[in-house]
């Protein structure tokens, strides 16, 4: 009961307002605000009273112009980075090494045979143009499918706005003269066209025999082989299952020849095999996949990671690798190798000493960057996560290339991962794979796709490398080191091993100290509301306390102006009424003097029996009200009964 005797209260309080007119509400409110200027507008006199009006809107207008800027500044979420260095003892890195060469020749050589013989024939035209002079008469014939598919093309320049194509495989060498090339990457050099006069080009097309066809120069003829070799290996390696592309590779057992960690002997079983289309067959010490990763125990070279690793140089792919040595990188536990862009090279004949040095990333998340955790937020599938490895950029925008792939040339390439229920590119399935992977992969617009899809890691931990090498072995050691190596290899007599195959690797902290560089809000919400107080305090000399005032009178405000409304939709509701009937509504005499007059009339008229007559319903005027107002009856009194 008490409690609907407070709510019927709190609505006739409500009903009846805060009890001011606008005018009295804002006279009351810049006597008694606590914000300087107000108070001055209601007390000085006209003259003053006109300049600290002009004032206080000036200074009122610089704080909430203030007020903008420290809010914007706030919502645009910057970021300050600290760099702060510990001591620790630190997990020793994942360490990835593969041979520059993916393949042993003599493994592969039956399925590269007729594309060697190819190039063979292709650079010796090249080198001696001259017909008399080439040698491929002596040869069997070539299978010039694979040419075909995807040749390689001199280009004349004599005619720089017309140039002139010239197929090698031609007996006269100008077969198809009349066709211009129109090539997607322009052919730069310091030379004149009258010092070279042709140049080498790979030419691509959407299907064998179109039209569609695009050019991709080069400076350098060896770079034009080594392209085209590559696309076409490529195709032939791709229709070859992956374990017999893993039996063609160099295997652990003979390319691990020692393993040394700190003060502990190591084998070629202590790596992690996973095969890598750019370099074939990698192992991976201390990955973490199935075991913790290992502790260093102290900084220097004697408490680190040494190989001795054989590369077999005299069995690489003469025209798909041009560089020997081996391939490593650092990296952080259960991520995956992207030694292509990475991994640094270590030659043969030497000793490579790599000194490490650690620095951890620390990025904030939403809102200040756009980075992930663990990419469960990124809208691209990572075609990696088939080798249980943890989230990067770099395998984000493979996938999402190849994706793009999938979906635009109906099949992947070969040096990524596959989507599900794809086959990797090759020449007789996918004839026109090359042209559309060489447009994919030239197309800004897919690349800016991918580059928007795909996100930073919040956390990660990067590697910096000192390197320096030495030869190895010397001259006056090679001998008992090779005789030793081979016999340990071999269980040979006879030296196996030489210089040109034969890598030392040193890998340690150089120290155990540790670069954290951590990113840090630059605005806080502290930071605002001290800023927006600071300015309101000094133009206008308010605090909070202000404020509320401020928000006290615009809820009265408000509160006037709702009753208004109230009254004013009530006022045009009477207004409609009064439209709708002219005359005041009868009284309640008036209505009692209609009833009795109309007993009378039908009395006198001989009306109708009382049982006929039917009352009139609750709250009606009779029939005859507008007949009676015209016409007011006249009573009978008692005098007139006299008369």
């Amino acid at each position: 009961m008490n409690l609907k005797k407070y709510f019927v209260r709190a609505l006739h309080r409500l009903q009846k307002g805060p009890g001011y007119t606008y005018k009295e509400l804002l006279v009351w409110y810049c006597d008694n605000t606590n914000t300087h200027g107000p108070k001055r507008i209601i007390k000085e006199g006209p003259k003053k009273k006109l300049i600290w009006f002009f004032l206080t809107l000036l200074f009122a207008s610089l704080v909430f112009w203030q007020w903008g800027i420290l809010i914007n500044t706030y919502l645009s979420y910057n970021v300050t980075s600290s760099l702060s260095i510990g001591f620790k003892t630190m997990k020793f890195p994942a360490v990835t090494v593969c041979n520059a060469n993916p393949f042993k020749y003599s493994e592969v050589k039956h399925l590269l045979k007729e594309l060697d013989r190819l190039i063979e024939a292709a650079l010796e035209r090249i080198l001696q143009p001259a017909p008399g002079n080439s040698s491929e008469n002596a040869s069997p014939p070539l299978d010039l499918r694979l040419w075909h598919q995807i040749p390689l093309v001199l280009i004349d320049e004599h005619d720089k706005e017309n140039p002139v194509i010239l197929d090698i495989f031609e007996s006269n060498q100008t077969a198809g003269g009349s066709q211009t090339a129109a090539g997607n990457q322009t052919a730069e050099g310091n030379q004149t066209s009258a010092e070279k006069k042709y140049k080498l080009a790979v030419k691509l097309c959407s299907h064998q025999g179109s039209d569609n066809c695009t050019y991709r120069n080069f400076t350098s003829a060896a770079q034009a082989v080594t392209e085209w070799y590559i696309l076409q290996s490529t195709s032939i390696l791709s229709k070859v299952p992956l374990q017999e592309r893993i039996r063609m590779g160099y295997q652990a057992e003979d390319m691990i020849l020692a393993c040394l960690y700190g003060a502990e002997p190591c084998n070629y079983k202590n790596f992690t095999q996973i095969y890598h289309p750019d370099h074939g067959n990698c192992y991976i010490f201390n990955w973490g996949m199935d075991e913790e990763a290992l502790n260093s125990s102290n900084p220097g070279a004697e408490f680190g990671l040494k190989l001795i690793l054989d590369i077999s140089q005299q069995d690489y792919i003469p025209y798909l690798s041009s560089a020997a040595g081996a391939r490593l990188m650092l990296h952080q536990q259960k991520s995956f190798p992207f030694l292509k862009d990475q991994g640094i090279y270590a030659m043969a004949g030497t000793e490579t000493s790599i000194g490490v040095l650690v620095d951890e990333l620390e990025r904030m998340g939403y809102p200040y960057s756009d980075c992930t955790n663990n990419g469960s937020d990124v809208p691209v599938k990572n075609l990696y996560g088939q080798y249980n490895t943890s989230y990067s950029i770099q395998a984000c925008l493979r996938s999402c290339f190849q994706n793009h792939m999938t979906e635009i040339c109906g099949c992947g390439h070969y040096m990524f991962p596959l989507p599900e229920g794809v086959n990797y590119c090759n020449n007789e399935d996918n004839p026109g794979w090359a042209y559309c992977y060489s447009s994919l992969r030239s197309s800004i617009t897919h690349r800016q796709i991918c580059i928007d899809s795909c996100k930073e890691t919040c956390n990660d931990t990067q590697y910096k490398m000192t390197i320096s090498m030495a030869d190895w072995p010397s001259e006056a050691s090679e001998d008992w080191i090779f005789h030793i190596l081979s016999y340990e290899r071999d269980m040979s007599t006879n030296v196996t091993l030489d210089r040109n195959g034969i890598i030392k690797l040193n890998i340690y902290f150089q120290e155990y100290n540790y670069r954290t560089i951590s990113e840090s809000a630059a605005t806080t919400i502290v930071w605002l509301l001290s800023s927006l107080g600071g300015q309101f305090g000094f133009w206008m000399g308010g605090s909070v306390l202000c404020l509320i005032e401020f928000g006290e009178i615009i809820i009265d405000s408000l509160w006037i102006t709702v009753i208004n409304v109230i009254g004013w939709c009530k006022g045009l509701k009477q207004r409609r009424a009064q439209a709708r009937y002219p005359d005041a509504p009868p009284t309640v005499s008036e209505l009692v003097e209609a009833h009795t007059n109309l007993g009378f009339q039908h009395e006198d008229a001989g009306a109708l029996p009382q049982d006929e007559a039917l009352p009139p319903e609750p709250g009606t005027p009779p029939p005859n009200y507008d007949s009676l107002r015209v016409q007011p009856l006249h009573v009978l009194g008692p005098d007139s009964d006299a008369e």
